[in-house]
């Protein structure tokens, strides 16, 4: 951490941009320097909520408290002044869907959480006989219980009078950069209702090409369009904060958290990628002002837009399990004590010893949207120890990430040129080098791990001119560690066939029935 007291030469106090990061599990609010360094962090969890097998919720209203808090709190440990803060930047939890009552401010059901998957039944009713894909040239998405867009319509459908209501023009629907936005501008009393592209994009309620909602999918999905805020870029100043400790500064971002980290990472280039390892894994590409319709299983989304400037479209890909797998390891199987030790168990062994682990837990994700997968071990013999199987289960996350990829170059016809990688898995030096030897492609890690934050901190930075230009926010991107591929094709090649016969064993585990 950089010391937020010292002014510069001239003797002038230091300037700053916060960043709020409205995530799954916590809300936290992080303070950056000009060199893009971390001043100070704070960070609060807000409680998970399981009504029903399958349902996620979280309580809106508690996570506005906490997001005031840990803005306070933030610039409390930093010792700054709200003057010395130039712009606030929004990034945040994508898909997850809120409804609340213009005149109160009152959310009028818990927020749904993108995990949440109770429009399952009204995804395959919305997609007729056409299917997943029935708003995908559009939209970019297929038909799935992820986006928000269902969820409204779920909402509408479900608490009692809300269709009047939103009828009537009380209610307004948000994603959770909304909602924070909302609220940081004013609230009842004047707040701006705005999202970003980056977001808009992940409702299926925009069109790729309009950037503007799309009034016959709304119509489709039985969504009214006086709902729906307003769909600005995601670097511009969207209003000024009103009370509360940034009281005056101007709110100048929104990203959805995995674009913020393609933003973070500095990823400006055509065919410059990310990698965001945690739970599950999160792989964008920058794909240019082109937006390329996937048939390789991937999504199609706005990967940011600057100001007037032309958007930049990403294609994404996303893993279910794999730090989820190391969790697995520790928790149910008991073969390791903490996540660190799998990577000491898995140098033990050459290889994996013949052994695959696919963990289609819940099914497969990108590129093949299986839900009627489960996940297997192959290979086995006599001869593997759990050492081969930790080793295969680190290879399990290197093997996806190789299949997307794959499927990447396909729809794009582009080259991988670098994978930047952040998240927790990436303190894994195993993992990483697997990574760079099945991609056959250089592996790189930052100095600020920080990316998502850092993002949303850039864009705010970029729509107030703290920054000048993405040049500037490259020359302070700084490399921490490099991997690159020291793998023989033949072999690669080798095992990656194994893999993807270890992948088609999940399939069909499941029937219709169960």
């Amino acid at each position: 951490m950089t010391d937020a007291h010292e002014a510069d030469a001239e003797g002038t106090p230091r300037e700053y941009i916060a960043a709020i990061d409205q995530g799954t599990t916590s809300s936290r609010c992080i303070v950056f320097d000009r060199d893009g360094r971390v001043v100070s962090v704070d960070q609060k969890e807000h409680e998970q909520i399981f009504p029903k097998p399958g349902w996620v919720e979280h309580d809106a209203a508690e996570i506005w408290t906490n997001v005031q808090e840990v803005v306070a709190g933030a610039l409390a440990k930093a010792r700054i002044a709200k003057e010395q803060v130039k712009a606030i930047g929004i990034t945040n939890q994508r898909e997850t869907t809120l409804l609340w009552d213009r005149n109160t401010g009152e959310p009028v059901h818990n927020a749904i959480v993108w995990q949440d998957t109770r429009t399952d039944a009204l995804c395959r009713e919305l997609g007729r006989n056409v299917g997943q894909d029935r708003f995908r040239r559009d939209t970019g998405l297929p038909l799935a219980s992820y986006f928000a867009g269902p969820k409204i319509r779920w909402l509408l459908d479900n608490v009692e009078g809300l269709k009047e209501r939103a009828e009537r023009g009380e209610i307004m629907f948000g994603t959770m950069d909304s909602w924070v936005i909302w609220n940081l501008t004013g609230g009842t009393d004047g707040g701006v209702h705005v999202t970003d592209v980056t977001n808009a994009s992940r409702t299926l309620l925009m069109s790729l090409r309009s950037l503007q909602w799309d009034e016959k999918i709304c119509a489709s999905i039985g969504v009214p369009t006086s709902l729906l805020p307003e769909i600005r870029s995601s670097a511009e100043v969207f209003g000024t904060a009103k009370g509360g400790a940034l009281d005056g500064v101007p709110v100048a971002s929104a990203l959805g958290d995995q674009q913020a980290a393609l933003f973070g990472q500095t990823c400006f280039s055509v065919g410059e990628g990310k990698s965001t390892y945690g739970t599950g894994t999160f792989l964008l590409m920058n794909t240019g002002t082109r937006a390329i319709n996937s048939y390789a299983g991937l999504v199609t989304t706005v990967g940011y837009r600057i100001g007037d400037q032309d958007p930049v479209y990403a294609l994404e890909g996303s893993i279910a399990v794999t730090g989820a797998l190391v969790q697995w390891m520790r928790d149910q199987m008991g073969l390791i004590n903490s996540a660190a030790e799998i990577e000491t168990l898995a140098r033990s062994v050459e290889d994996n010893g013949g052994a695959y682990f696919v963990p289609a837990f819940s099914g497969l994700f990108a590129p093949y949207w299986r839900s009627d997968a489960r996940g297997v071990i192959t290979g086995l013999t006599r001869y593997v120890t759990k050492a081969h199987i930790a080793r295969a289960v680190l290879e399990a996350t290197a093997w996806q990430t190789r299949e997307i990829v794959d499927a990447m170059k396909k729809d794009s016809g582009m080259e991988l040129t670098t994978l930047k990688v952040d998240g927790g898995m990436t303190s894994n030096n195993l993992l990483m080098q697997n990574i760079a030897d099945f991609l056959d492609a250089p592996v790189v890690r930052p100095m600020v791990s920080e990316t998502t934050c850092l993002g949303a901190a850039y864009a705010a930075g970029l729509a107030v001119g703290f920054w000048n230009d993405v040049e500037d926010l490259r020359a302070n991107w700084r490399r921490a560690a490099e991997w690159t591929p020291q793998m023989d094709a033949a072999e690669r090649d080798r095992a990656y066939t194994y893999w993807l016969k270890a992948v088609q064993r999940t399939m069909g585990w499941l029937d219709e029935e169960s």
